[in-house]
């Protein structure tokens, strides 16, 4: 199996990102530029289907047994 796969872009949008990738450091390619992106928006959308990992009222009562303890 390959390691990447092709996709496909505009060639006016691979143009555009090519002069802003020329104007800075960093990205070497605009394929590089272009995964970088596409990390970033797919991380963003997984952490905001991620449920939070206690509802409040558990941090409540991690609270109040943390008092009971005297950590707080």
């Amino acid at each position: 199996m390959a390691k990447y796969t092709t996709v496909s872009i505009p060639r006016a949008l691979h143009e555009r990102i090519q002069k802003l990738i020329a104007a800075k450091d960093g990205f070497k390619s605009v394929s590089d530029y272009v995964t970088y992106v596409l990390r970033e928006i797919v991380e963003m959308h997984e952490t905001e289907r991620t449920p939070d990992p206690f509802t409040s009222e558990d941090v409540e009562k991690i609270k109040e047994r943390l008092k009971a303890l005297g950590y707080i």
